[in-house]
């Protein structure tokens, strides 16, 4: 058997934290810990992965780059659904 490195508690997610607690207790430290490490290389890491809609937003204003006149603020914009009666498209507003 091949010789796990030790986990990084302070990187875990609050419930990564919980279920790695809950192996311990149930399984043992040896033996959670290697399912742990299993699960955790299974499952998916948002860090490295940008929302789909996200990277939609900053291509359509990719051309909006080198333009001066073209200013989105300090503190930027917030684009929501418009809603209402017959309200369609969406609506930008502007955070103060």
């Amino acid at each position: 058997m091949q010789k796990l490195k030790p986990i990084n508690e302070k990187k875990l997610t609050k419930g990564q934290i919980r279920k790695l607690n809950a192996l311990r207790k149930s399984l043992g430290d040896t033996i959670a810990e290697e399912a742990f490490t299993k699960w955790l290389e299974t499952q998916e890491t948002d860090a490295g992965k940008a929302d789909i809609i996200a990277r939609r937003i900053v291509k359509t204003l990719a051309k909006f780059k080198n333009d001066k006149s073209f200013t989105l603020g300090r503190k930027g914009y917030v684009i929501k659904r418009a809603k209402g009666r017959g309200a369609s498209g969406f609506v930008a507003e502007k955070v103060e």
